[in-house]
């Protein structure tokens, strides 16, 4: 063996501190696998626990720690390389292992924060206690934000640049890019004003009388907000025009409202009264119209070719088709009470007086 290492020009292998390098490789490796189990173990025994930060903290921990380690371990197997052998290179060692720590510490906080808003979420579907999911993705978004800066901030710093200069450019040069991208930057407070003020929220109906927008809100980022149409095709709307619209929410209505004239003919003028008192008190007997609400039966006017009466009520439900059939049950009730008056719903219609020739001689 000696000789082939001799032939091979490979006597370095021989020497002690190749040993220790290759001794501190298993090591690292067996410290990689422990880890591994022991993270595994724990994370078994937090899914146990109804707090959803345990959970968070072993799954966010398990990737960055396996980098800490290989990092920690190249930079001392580095360092008895260079002990022995004497390279420059060791000179870049360290900043880059604390550049290096520094992004697994931030890769670390980042993915405990996205694992805790995703648990968050998880636990408040299980468990039917109403979280708002857009306030949980804007704080979580924040964080990770807030983080990168944070963590570009420190690296700078450990590589010799002046954090307080850095600022200083990034004043001025924030006033440059605030000119050319303040329609982004718009957007992106739009995006914060309905993150803090809630007028809407992911899966609620929107609809704004100044602009043909419709439909349930699909997604709600930094610069646009995606609303899917009934007829399911996507709009995409930038953050900032919510600051300057009207929008509706009808998904937050209390009530829908029934608001319908009915007409019979000129003559039932005397079951108008009795039709009016029986459709108000079938409302106010019916198991679907809230009581609490306004409720107006009327006679309302002389039509053209009707006697109009209104009703003014409110449905219990919110939920669009099954008012749609409360509505179609009322009016199929409201007809009934007409027909048993032995009146009827009045259509358009015109009556032509023909006189005769006496009257007509008479006439002249």
């Amino acid at each position: 063996m000696n000789d082939l290492i001799q032939r091979l020009d490979l006597s370095f292998l021989a020497a002690s501190w190749i040993h220790q390098v290759m001794t501190l490789i298993v090591a690292i490796t067996l410290l990689n696998v422990g880890a591994y189990y022991l993270l595994r173990r724990i994370e078994k025994i937090a899914a146990r626990t109804a707090t959803v930060w345990d959970d968070a903290l072993i799954k966010a921990t398990r990737k960055p720690l396996t980098l800490i380690l290989w990092v920690t371990g190249t930079t001392y197997a580095i360092q008895i390389v260079h002990q022995h052998l004497g390279t420059p290179v060791f000179d870049f060692v360290l900043p880059a292992r604390n550049t290096l720590i520094i992004v697994a510490l931030a890769w670390f906080l980042m993915r405990l924060i996205s694992q805790a808003s995703r648990n968050i979420l998880i636990r408040s579907v299980e468990t039917g206690h109403g979280v708002d999911a857009t306030t949980v993705d804007a704080l979580s978004k924040l964080g990770r934000v807030s983080i990168i800066v944070v963590a570009v901030l420190v690296i700078l710093q450990n590589l010799g640049f002046s954090v307080s200069g850095v600022l200083a450019f990034g004043g001025i040069g924030g006033i440059a890019v605030g000119f050319a991208a303040k329609d982004m930057l718009a957007n992106f407070f739009g995006g914060l004003t309905i993150y803090l003020d809630r007028p809407f929220t992911v899966g609620e109906w929107i609809r704004s009388p100044d602009h043909q927008i419709e439909g349930t809100v699909e997604y709600i980022g930094w610069r646009h907000t995606r609303v899917r149409a009934f007829n399911k095709n996507p709009i995409y709307v930038p953050n900032a025009l919510f600051t300057t619209i009207v929008v509706e929410n009808p998904t937050r209505m209390t009530n829908r409202r029934i608001k319908e004239t009915i007409g019979i003919r000129y003559a039932d003028l005397d079951k108008m009264a009795p039709i009016v008192a029986d459709v108000k008190a079938m409302l106010q007997n019916h198991p679907e119209i809230d009581t609490g609400a306004t409720l107006i039966v009327n006679f309302n006017q002389f039509a053209a070719s009707s006697l109009d009466f209104f009703i003014y009520t409110f449905t219990k439900t919110v939920e669009w088709v099954h008012y749609h059939e409360v509505k179609q049950d009322v009016l199929l009730k409201i007809a009934a009470i007409i027909q048993t008056h032995g009146a009827e719903i009045a259509f358009p219609t015109r009556t032509v007086h023909l006189e005769s020739a006496a009257e007509e001689a008479v006439a002249d």
